[in-house]
């Protein structure tokens, strides 16, 4: 009988590893990161040893890291990137130099040399991008203030990382021959840094969208797919050979594409590789948990794990409580940005083989590094169990999650400024909704006003089935985020399509979605409310009250007209302005034709 190929048989040693521990531990209420990594170390060369070329792993795992910031990228658009730019520059840098600044000077002070110290201090200072992003998703807090916050951080992270490689030839022990060299490498990574980036932007504008959209005429769903994972796999070899971090490429994609009609395909289409690969990383993390350093050096390694913890948690909570997010959640926010990342592992590598490192010190940072990534969902268990229950008695009345399934008739999704004026409407007419708020401190606070809502996520489709999307008429979509919105209403209308919505409509590009969904009650937040001020500038220059009041109500007629006009012509930039133009030149001949019929009308010098 012919011997199974390698990879077949470790494909089915993983499979099997990963389907019987992670169940298992979420049984246990351990999540499933922690069964990802027992899995590992069951396997790996300190466990069953069935498997042991675990770099070999590592390094292909680490596409499913590359993989999901694909599709976070997919979910921002530039906008509102450009939106975070202070988060991500001002917050990120405050963690990265904080924490690097607090374990060097522990380091120096406990004896170390000053380049080991600053090496292993920047290496340290960095998440594990893929368990905090992960975490974050699995409880729904990434559209929250502190899962917007730590994106921010670990999106920072990726881009320091860059520096901090291209310094590292600088401390090695180079000879001096190549001294010169040394010192206009990070010159020149700089200068391809800067090129690759800028070629990745511009030619994500002007490539991608006409490639998918040929693609796409094809009408071949396997080949859509594979041209997906071609376009992740393409600009991460691209940013690899330049020495850049893969994921910081993807995550320049998903962005580019964050606007695209073909958005939510690509999702589809990636989203069970991501997960699979991810996977894949945590169990092969848990395989290169070096168990020989730990067992030759328990107190030294117990020393480093808790001494980088330690500091970390100290700065990262400082920072948390200086960003303004909810104390409820910086527990979570904290331990999720302790812990070592991945890309440690690069940057320790990479020292050792600058000559900055010893292979000893390398494998004992490496595993540093693993078991603060074994320990930190064990941390996160912790905080459940025993540290969020007295938070929240610390800071009043528990957040009330919907535990029984709800019968009212209307559904309010986000109870903001918005949200409240619609709720308090219906409560005066006697009609009851149920409520749903993701936001902690704004659910604390209505709350004291006597308002029942729920905490919890619109999006997720458990809590609308639990909010009785099944038998209720009205979903009120009100949030404030528009992806989140139009995820909202997308679920809606795939699972309960008894459901008619009434949404909320930032701007146009978001009334514009809405309609392709096919919602029609749509209103535009802030339209009415800036009819009524330019009433208020009429009657306040002479216009009687009626009159304001009618024209007011002409150019709203007018302008909902119009739109109905626009609709059609959305995609096609110039006809739109075309049609746009026309419509303001009609209305206002057609109102200075009336001006002048009335001012024949009135009295010398009214209005002055």
């Amino acid at each position: 009988m012919e011997h199974a190929p390698s990879w077949l048989i470790n494909s089915f040693i993983y499979l099997s590893a990963a389907v019987i521990a992670v169940p298992l531990s979420k049984a246990l209420g351990l999540g499933s990161i922690i069964g990802y990594l027992a899995a590992g170390i069951a396997i790996g060369p300190w466990g069953l040893g069935l498997v042991t070329e675990v770099q070999d792993i590592l390094h292909f795992a680490e596409f499913g890291v590359v993989l999901m910031l694909f599709l976070i990228g997919l979910e921002l658009e530039p906008k509102r990137l450009w939106s975070l730019r202070r988060t991500i520059f001002g917050w990120g840098t405050a963690q990265v130099l904080g924490c690097a600044v607090v374990i060097f000077l522990g380091a120096m002070a406990a004896g170390v040399p000053w380049r080991i110290a600053l090496v292993a201090a920047l290496g340290l200072a960095l998440s594990s991008t893929a368990i905090a992003l992960q975490v974050f998703s699995e409880r729904n807090l990434l559209p929250t203030r502190s899962g917007q916050a730590g994106f921010s951080i670990l999106l920072f992270q990726d881009v320091a990382a860059i520096p901090i490689l291209a310094l590292l030839p600088v401390l090695g022990s180079i000879s001096e021959q190549n001294e010169a060299l040394a010192q206009t490498a990070p010159t020149l990574q700089a200068l391809k840094t800067i090129a690759v980036i800028a070629g990745i932007v511009l030619g994500g504008r002007l490539l991608l969208r006409p490639l998918f959209r040929w693609i796409a005429r094809s009408k071949t769903p396997e080949i859509f797919t594979a041209a997906s994972l071609l376009l992740v796999v393409g600009i991460a070899s691209l940013m690899l050979s330049v020495g850049l971090s893969m994921a910081l490429g993807a995550f320049l994609a998903g962005v580019l594409l964050a606007e695209s009609e073909y958005r939510r395909e690509l999702e589809t289409d990636i989203e069970p590789f991501k997960g699979l690969l991810l996977g894949l990383f945590f169990i092969a993390v848990g395989m290169s948990v070096d168990f020989g350093v730990l067992r030759q050096s328990p107190g030294l390694m117990a020393m480093i794990v808790a001494g980088f913890l330690i500091s970390k948690l100290v700065v990262i909570y400082a920072i948390a409580k200086w960003m303004g997010v909810p104390f409820q959640e910086r527990p979570v926010f904290t331990v999720l940005l302790a812990q070592g990342g991945e890309f440690a592992f690069v940057v320790f590598q990479t020292a050792t083989a600058a000559h900055i490192f010893s292979n000893q010190t390398s494998s004992l940072l490496i595993g540093s590094v693993a078991v603060s990534m074994l320990v930190s969902p064990l941390l996160l268990l912790a905080i459940d169990k025993l540290l969020l229950p007295r938070l929240a008695q610390r800071g009043g009345s528990q957040l009330e999650e919907i535990a029984e399934q709800q019968e009212a008739p209307i559904i309010i999704a986000g109870f903001g400024r918005y949200g409240q004026i619609v709720g308090r409407m219906l409560l005066a007419q006697g009609l009851s909704a149920t409520v749903l708020d993701h936001d902690a401190d704004m659910v604390e606070t209505i709350r004291q006003f006597g308002f029942r809502v729920f905490y919890g996520d619109a999006s997720r489709l458990d809590l609308l089935r639990l909010s009785g999307a099944a038998t209720a008429k009205i979903l009120v979509v009100a949030v404030d985020d528009k992806t989140q919105s139009l995820k909202i209403v997308d679920l809606a209308q795939e699972h309960f399509p008894n459901l008619q919505i009434v949404a909320r409509a930032r701007d146009v590009p978001h009334w514009n979605a809405l309609r392709d969904r096919g919602v029609v009650r749509v209103e535009r937040e802030l339209f009415e409310s800036s009819l009524r001020s330019a009433r208020s500038v009429l009657e306040i220059l002479g216009y009687p009250p009626h009159e304001a009041r009618q024209q007011a109500m002409r150019f709203r007629q007018h302008n909902f007209a119009l739109f109905e006009q626009m609709y059609p012509h959305r995609k096609d930039r110039a006809k739109l302005i075309a049609v746009a133009t026309e419509g303001r030149q009609q209305l206002e001949e057609q109102m200075a034709q009336e001006r002048a019929q009335q001012a024949q009308r009135r009295p010398k010098g009214w209005g002055k």
